[in-house]
């Protein structure tokens, strides 16, 4: 007999303390097995437990902490409903305002050098006293951006330094992004 079937014969014949009928060859096998002994003494030990029903634990919770906590729920919820509802009538608040700042900014730009066009073929001599007015501010400009030039060599140059400040540029913009994320209900 194998360990298997001596296994399952044992849990269906066993009631109470006493094994109904053992078959020769189950206790020829009981004699060479010690798993399948061990198997018959704890069935035994377990049909000897006195089926008496567990008592009822009650939970250190109460129906009132219950409740407080479906109330808190409830109004978490309904402040993130609230905060949804604001941002969507703040955006559609700032879309026209948005969309004529836009349009005016850029017929601004795209004017300034129209405008400069325009004064220089109309008022020629104007535009030639600008210019030696302006001579002294365009050389600045031309000695910083030689400047900016070879600081950037140095920046690239020291590539510890230019990976840093690409780390920190990433890492900011990634709590900027976690920060500007749409709210998700708690």
């Amino acid at each position: 007999m194998h360990c298997h079937d001596a296994k399952e014969w044992l849990s269906t014949q066993c009631n109470g303390d006493r094994v109904l009928l053992l078959a020769p060859a189950l206790q020829e096998h009981l004699k060479q097995c010690p798993t399948c002994r061990a198997f018959l003494q704890r069935q035994h030990h377990l049909d000897s437990i006195p089926d008496t029903p567990t008592p009822l634990i009650r939970a250190s919770i109460s129906t009132a902490q219950i409740m407080q906590a479906v109330q808190e729920r409830k109004r978490i919820t309904q402040q993130l409903e609230d905060i949804h509802r604001q941002q969507r009538t703040r955006m559609e608040r700032l879309r026209p305002v948005g969309a004529a700042g836009l349009a005016l900014g850029l017929f601004t730009l795209s004017s300034i050098p129209l405008f400069f066009f325009v004064i220089l073929i109309i008022q020629t001599d104007f535009a030639a006293k600008a210019l030696s007015l302006l001579s002294g501010v365009i050389d600045i400009c031309i000695i910083l951006a030689q400047y900016l030039q070879e600081e950037l060599t140095l920046l690239t140059r020291d590539s510890w330094l230019l990976s840093a400040i690409a780390f920190a540029v990433v890492i900011m913009m990634g709590m900027w992004l976690r920060l500007m994320r749409y709210p998700q209900e708690a």
